[in-house]
Formats: structure tokens, C-alpha cells, sequence
């Protein structure tokens, strides 16, 4: 499911929710739930167990938050649905937009690719910024609040388990207090307690996928003067298992983001941070370094051992009153870039399934209707990090031809502008990957 193909969040389309809907976790999939949540239940509460503040900083409850973060084509396309305004929003509070197209180079497969025909306009933020300004929107709703410092400790359910009637809190004094609930959202991330909920109340835990990659990474700020949108990005490979980027964000600077995959981590001092860039293919990263003044000597480090997936969709049962949304459904190798744009899309379809049939079965239906979503970006995701022999876990059908297919198509988009802007179309989530394997673009690829 991409931009291309996918149900469009419609603020027209109304249901009838219910008194109080309850949001945990505050991260993007959280933040982008409140909002479609808000147009049919009279109360939504978002509950968050880090402080929020009212300017972007880095949450402990999103360790990843000082690497680099892209919002996709899909995603923004999708958030813009959901909070109309938003890429002004981001602007006004400092984030920069630049042209794909020109101000980014992409090194892959031993050069960098052409530059596009026609300009692709994506922001450059930081991922407090993103959330920031989307938590700013959901707030302005009429009936949402937030309350922060408060963990969630349990479901509340009724007699049978058959159903979830809300959520046990604590806050920082220690003291528990029910939320009753007509449904409650969990988008508590990658370590949802979910799963261990429903095996220890009688129903059976998802199957998961699980994908290692053993990647991590070192991040760092630097200088960037005001009208420098320079971007660039290097792509690992099964010869070299590392990469790098750098991207402009607000405030006056870039983020610099080195990874290194199947243990080849990157270094969290300065000097290792310096000779790992140096080690890349291009000299542009560790250039960058020597020359811009760096606005910290903290590297920001952070370990991703697997891509995860919990395949909720094929559970025969599911307690009423509770979804599971974001990272607890599926995290992908970051990459990529795919998590905020994955959880704006899985948003839009949770209007659709409520608005089909409100509460009715409503886990199963949402479920099925991002699997289309969920497979697009774990195949994209997969695939590509199964061109490393040390890549471990189930591949995806067709995966080795396309590899070597991608391997042809990006050699000719060295040369061929349309195709590098076509190759961009699908990892920014606006077209299916099918688009590559159209008759036209095969010849394209494999002509002299």
C-alpha cells in the first residue's frame, strides 16, 4: 500500500466512536491515532510515561530520537491529511525543505546516481521537531489531553477477558488510577506488553518475523551555514556492511548519522567517528567534519539487533476494545526511514475500519487493512538488508532476483535521471515496488 494505491485519510467520513478513547504512548503512531480517534469519541486521552515539553527535545522513551530521521513522500502526503497546515507548521518551526532531486547525492552500487529531471521537495528536521509540531496539532483538538510522567501498568477487562475496558496508570508519586475506556490504543513501540498480556489471559500471541541485522548507529551535529540544504547518503553493501548521511535540520545544522551493519559498529568518540566516515567511499562526510565547526562531541549511539514483526492479522481471536498500533505491529531496520511514515498510513486506515463499522470487531478488521501497508515496507526493508550474507530470518519471495535486478536498475540510474526519480518514487512510499518492473522501465534498464 503505498500513496499511489492507498485509502486516503477523508475528514469527511465520520463515525460514532464512543464516550473516551485512550492513547498510550505519545510517539508519531500515537499522536497520529489521537487524531483520527478525535473525530468520533467526545474524549481521547493520550498517556505517556515521559515528560512532554513545550519546545523540540529528545525523549528518553524514543532513544533514536537524535539520529537522523526522513519523513517519506507517503508519510507527509498523509500527515498533511491529518493536520492540514503541517508542512507550514514544520517550516515556521524551523525545519528546511530542499530538492531531493539536486541537493541530495546518493552513492549506491559504486557511484552516485543521476541527478532527477524535476524537483522532489522533502524536509529535513529532527525527529523532536516532527513530533513536536504534530503534538502541537493533536493538542489544539477539541477533547484530546495529554497526560505525561504516567506508565501503564495493565489492562482493565471484564470478567471473561473477552474485553478490554481500559487502563491501570501510575504516576510519578506511585500512585495507580483506572481509566475506563470504550477502546484503548497501544503504541507503546517496539516493546509492547501486549503479547505477554494475551498469553497470560487465555488467547494466543502473534507469530513474529524476525529479521537480524545487527546494525547500529553514531550520530553528531555540525554547523551548517543557513543556505547550505546540501544532503548525501551512502548506502552499505555486502562488500562494505557500512554507510553513512548527513542532513540539514533546523536550527542551523546538520545531523550526521553513520551505521554500520552485522556488528561493524561505529565508534561513539570523536576521533573513531571521524576515521569511520573517512572509511566510506566518498570523501563528502569526513570532509564535512574537518571542515564545519561540530556543535557537540557527545555521539549519540544506538543499537537496532532486528527487524520484528507481529503478525496480528492472523490470530482467530482478539480481546474487543483494544488495537495495537506503529512499532508493535511491525519496526524496520531504520534505515530506511519507513516508521512515521508507516504509522500515518496505518492512522488513515484505522478511520476507515472505524468508520466502516465503529467498535464491531474492530482488531481483526484494522489489522487485515494495514497488512497491505506492513508488507510493502517489511519486504522493502527485508529484502534489501538480505543482499548480506550474514542476514538472518525469513526472506521474502523473489527477493534474490529483485536484488539483482535493483543491483542493474541503480547501475543504469547512474546515467538516467528518470530512473533514479522513478527508484526514489518507491522507497519514498508513492508508488508500489511493481512500478520498477514495468515493460517500459525493464527496457530502459537492460538497453545498451
Amino acid at each position: 500500500m503505498t500513496l499511489e494505491t492507498v485509502s486516503r485519510y477523508d475528514p469527511t467520513r465520520s463515525f460514532e466512536g464512543g464516550d473516551h478513547a485512550v492513547v498510550i504512548g505519545a510517539g508519531m503512531a500515537g499522536l497520529c491515532a489521537a487524531r483520527v480517534l478525535a473525530d468520533g469519541f467526545t474524549e481521547v486521552t493520550i498517556v505517556e510515561r515521559d515528560s512532554l515539553a513545550d519546545e523540540p527535545v529528545a525523549r528518553r522513551g524514543v532513544p533514536q530520537s537524535q539520529h537522523i530521521h526522513v519523513l517519506l513522500e507517503g508519510g507527509r502526503a498523509t500527515l498533511e491529511d491529518l493536520f492540514p497546515g503541517f508542512g507550514e507548521e514544520l517550516l515556521s518551526a524551523g525545519g528546511v525543505s530542499h530538492d531531493a532531486a539536486r541537493d541530495v547525492k546518493f552513492y549506491m552500487e559504486g557511484d552516485f546516481l543521476a541527478n532527477g529531471p524535476r524537483r522532489c521537495t522533502v524536509y529535513g528536521a529532527t525527529r523532536p521537531l516532527y513530533e513536536q509540531v504534530v503534538r502541537e496539532q493533536v493538542a489544539a483538538l477539541e477533547g484530546v489531553h495529554f497526560r505525561s510522567n504516567s506508565q501503564f501498568t495493565d489492562y482493565l477487562v471484564t470478567d471473561a477477558a473477552t474485553s478490554v475496558t481500559g487502563i491501570l496508570v501510575q504516576d510519578e508519586g506511585g500512585e495507580t488510577t483506572a481509566i475506563t475506556t470504550d477502546l484503548t490504543v497501544d503504541a507503546t513501540g517496539r516493546t509492547s506488553r501486549t503479547p505477554r498480556w494475551l498469553d497470560e489471559h487465555g488467547y494466543t500471541r502473534p507469530s513474529i518475523d524476525e529479521v537480524r541485522i545487527d546494525v547500529a548507529y553514531s550520530s553528531t551535529t555540525v554547523e551548517r551555514p543557513a543556505t547550505d540544504r546540501r544532503g548525501i547518503i551512502v548506502t552499505p553493501s555486502p562488500q562494505r556492511p557500512r554507510g553513512g548521511t548527513f542532513v540539514p535540520v533546523e536550527g542551523g545544522r546538520w545531523v550526521m548519522t553513520l551505521w554500520g551493519m552485522h556488528g561493524d559498529a561505529p565508534p561513539t568518540d570523536p576521533a573513531g567517528f571521524a576515521n569511520f566516515a573517512a572509511s566510506l567511499p566518498v570523501p563528502d562526510l569526513k570532509r564535512m567534519l574537518d571542515d564545519q565547526p561540530w556543535r557537540t562531541d557527545d555521539i549519540a549511539h544506538y543499537p537496532f539487533p532486528s527487524n520484528l514483526r507481529r503478525r496480528y492479522e492472523d490470530l482467530d481471536r482478539f480481546p474487543e476494545g483494544l488495537i495495537v498500533i506503529g512499532d508493535g505491529v511491525a519496526s524496520f531496520n531504520p534505515i530506511y526511514g519507513q516508521g512515521m511514515s508507516v504509522a500515518a498510513f496505518e492512522a488513515a486506515q484505522l478511520q476507515h475500519a472505524l468508520a466502516a463499522d465503529s467498535h464491531t470487531n474492530l482488531a481483526p478488521r484494522f489489522f487485515d487493512r494495514i497488512e497491505e501497508t506492513v508488507d510493502l515496507a517489511w519486504n522493502l526493508a527485508v529484502g534489501s538488508d538480505h543482499q548480506f550474507p550474514q542476514t538472518e530470518g525469513p526472506k521474502p519471495r523473489g527477493t534474490d532476483f529483485l536484488n539483482w535486478y535493483l543491483s542493474r536498475f541503480l547501475r543504469k540510474a547512474h546515467t538516467d535521471g528518470e530512473l533514479w526519480e522513478l527508484f526514489f518514487s518507491v522507497q519514498m512510499m508513492e508508488k508500489p515496488p511493481t512500478a520498477l518492473l514495468r515493460p517500459r522501465v525493464v527496457w530502459r534498464v537492460f538497453k545498451p
